[in-house]
C-alpha cells in the first residue's frame, strides 16, 4: 500500500524548504553506493512498498524487494536493497525507515497478539485510535500482522457509545433513531454490563460491545446472546488476558494498542560499495 501524498509532505518536512547540508558538505554527489535494509529486532514486515516509493521519489530506481508485507522476519536479515547516488540515499534514508520501522511495528505487535489467542475462533481486531492521517496505512499494517480491521471510517458503521445514549435519551432511543435514519447500516452497541446487554438484545444490533467487562462476564454474556449477534470485547484487555477474554467465546478483542502504542520494529539502513 502506497500513500505518495504522505511521502512528499515527509520529504518536504525534512527538507524544510532548504537542503540536506551534513551530505553536500561529505558527498561529492558523484558517489554510488549499496544500501541494505537490515532487520535488527524479529518481527513482522509492513511498509516495504512504503519504503520503495520514497526512494523513488528521490530518483533512485535500482531497489531490490528482498520480503514482502506480512513476512515474519529476524534479526540480522535484509528486507530490501538500493543502489545509485549516495546523496539521494542518505535524503531518503530517515523518511523511508519512519515509515517502515513504525508500519512493521504494528505489524509485529498484531502479530503478537494473533498468536497469543491461537486456536481459538475469536479475532484481533483495530480502532480508529489511529495517527492522524495514517489510518489507511496503520489498519494496513494491522492486516499485515493478522489481524483485522474494525471501520475505517465513522461513515462505515454505527457504534452507539455512552455518550450517543445520553444524547439520544436512551439505548432504545439511539438505536431507534440509527435504524430510522440509516436502515442499511450495521449497527454496533456498547453496553457495560449483562442488564444493559439483555435490554439491547431484542432490539437485534449486527454486534455488541462489551465494555471493561472480565473475561467470565463476557463468557455469560456469550451464552445470553447464543448466536443472535457478534460480540466484541474491549477494554482492560493484556497480552496476558488475552487468551483468556478470547475462549470466553467472544468474536472479537478490541485493541487500540496496535495503533495507538506499537514500539517501532528495529530496522536500520547499512551502506557498502558495490
Amino acid at each position: 500500500m502506497i500513500d505518495r501524498e504522505l511521502i512528499t509532505r515527509a520529504l518536504a518536512e525534512d527538507l524544510d524548504g532548504g537542503e540536506d547540508i551534513t551530505s553536500i558538505a561529505t558527498v561529492t554527489g558523484n558517489e554510488k553506493v549499496v544500501a541494505d535494509f537490515v532487520v535488527r529486532a524479529n518481527g513482522v514486515i509492513a511498509g516495504i512498498e512504503m519504503a520503495v516509493a520514497v526512494l523513488e521519489e528521490v530518483g533512485l530506481t535500482d531497489i531490490s524487494k528482498i520480503v514482502t508485507d506480512g513476512t515474519k522476519v529476524s534479526v540480522g536479515q535484509t528486507v530490501l536493497t538500493v543502489r545509485g547516488d549516495t546523496r539521494a540515499i542518505l535524503l531518503a534514508e530517515r523518511t523511508a525507515l519512519n515509515f517502515l520501522c513504525h508500519l512493521s511495528g504494528i505489524a509485529a505487535v498484531t502479530n503478537t497478539w494473533v498468536e497469543t489467542i491461537a486456536g481459538t475462533s475469536c479475532k484481533i481486531r483495530d480502532t480508529r485510535k489511529t495517527t492522524p492521517g495514517m489510518r489507511q496505512l496503520e489498519k494496513y499494517a494491522v492486516r499485515m500482522g493478522g489481524g483485522v480491521n474494525h471501520r475505517m471510517s465513522l461513515s462505515d458503521a454505527a457504534l452507539i457509545k455512552d455518550n450517543h445514549i445520553a444524547a439520544a435519551g436512551g439505548v432504545v432511543e439511539a438505536f431507534t433513531k440509527v435504524r430510522a435514519k440509516f436502515p442499511k447500516s450495521e449497527i454496533e452497541i456498547e453496553v457495560d454490563n449483562l442488564e444493559q446487554l439483555q435490554k439491547v438484545l431484542p432490539l437485534k444490533p449486527d454486534l455488541i460491545l462489551l465494555d471493561n467487562m472480565s473475561p467470565e462476564l463476557c463468557a455469560q454474556a456469550v451464552k445470553l446472546v447464543s448466536g443472535k449477534c457478534k460480540l466484541e470485547a474491549s477494554g482492560g484487555i493484556s497480552l496476558q488476558s488475552a487468551r483468556a477474554f478470547a475462549e470466553s467465546g467472544v468474536d472479537y478483542l478490541a485493541i487500540g494498542a496496535l495503533t495507538h502504542s506499537a514500539p517501532v520494529l528495529d530496522i536500520g539502513l547499512d551502506m557498502r560499495a558495490e
